[in-house]
């Protein structure tokens, strides 16, 4: 039997920036086909060993297995992970528990949990899970949350087109894990930031994934170091890779939502630089 491989993403430093043409941007830090029909899709970076990728069953089961990079028996076997349905209804078996996430939920699995298997709640409801993995030292409850049960946040204002409905659903005062920290934010209509000012997460790596963004529209996804700004153009479920010294903000051509997703140094989620529209270059 063959084996199954990760494509790897290895760690990169603010200095490879300036030579980065838009191609190696791309390769480096956008992860285009997240979501696969009837397929597991992952993809490990190095930065902070974060595993992110989809799994769409598309009428089938799908079973997240093991891969060789992680040099685990089974997948969770040393680590946890985030799922957020951002598709049609869906289920998701965990050691034979099964939990049912509507559009938008976010269940979480602990370490030691072996078996994990994806379906569509229904014949055609095209269930789309988004998942984000990282390393855990010990074991924590799996946790399932409903969209709107988690810590809802108001940001943003529409003046400054950057109204927007936070849920928090993975962090230090919610759903308890070793790393992670991840919810969901929706855009208000009329309003295209996703975040202002910029800031970084100089502790942690953090990965955006895209979606409801129109077919028509697209998100400009800043990144680099604030006198050294570079951008990547983003479609509909498409992920970016943001390391811990690269700033990140996004502006859409229409409102859209995304799933953000943070694992390394600490969970406190306010642990942030700003990076003022000032000061950026």
């Amino acid at each position: 039997m063959t084996e199954t491989h990760i494509p790897q993403r290895y760690a990169t430093n603010p200095a490879q920036i300036p030579g980065m043409t838009t191609a190696d941007l791309r390769e480096t830090y956008l992860v285009p086909d997240v979501f696969v029909p009837g397929e597991v899709t992952v993809v490990y970076t190095h930065h902070d060993r974060i595993v992110l990728g989809g799994a769409v069953p598309d009428g089938g089961t799908l079973a997240l297995t093991g891969y060789p990079e992680i040099r685990s028996e089974y997948f969770l076997e040393h680590r946890e992970l985030g799922i957020v349905n951002v598709g049609g209804a869906g289920t998701v078996t965990a050691d034979g528990e099964v939990y049912e996430l509507v559009t938008g939920a976010c269940l979480y699995l602990g370490r030691g949990i072996r078996d994990v298997v994806f379906e569509d709640a229904g014949v055609g409801s095209g269930a789309q899970f988004y998942l984000f993995s990282a390393p855990a030292h010990t074991a924590y409850p799996a946790a399932l949350v409903s969209p709107g049960e988690g810590t809802v946040r108001e940001l943003g204002d529409q003046v400054t087109s950057n109204r927007r409905t936070l849920n928090q659903y993975i962090h230090e005062n919610g759903v308890q894990s070793c790393q992670i920290v991840m919810g969901v934010t929706q855009l208000h209509p009329g309003s295209m930031w996703n975040t202002m000012p910029a800031h970084t997460h100089d502790r942690r790596t953090e990965c955006y994934l895209y979606f409801d963004v129109p077919a028509d529209a697209r998100v400009i996804h800043l990144l680099g170091e604030r006198d050294e700004t570079r951008h990547l153009v983003v479609a509909d479920r498409q992920a970016v890779i943001s390391p811990s010294w690269s700033l990140h903000s996004g502006v859409g051509t229409a409102a859209y939502s995304f799933v953000w997703a943070m694992a390394g140094e600490n969970q406190a989620f306010d642990d942030m630089d700003a990076a003022p529209v000032t000061e950026l270059k």
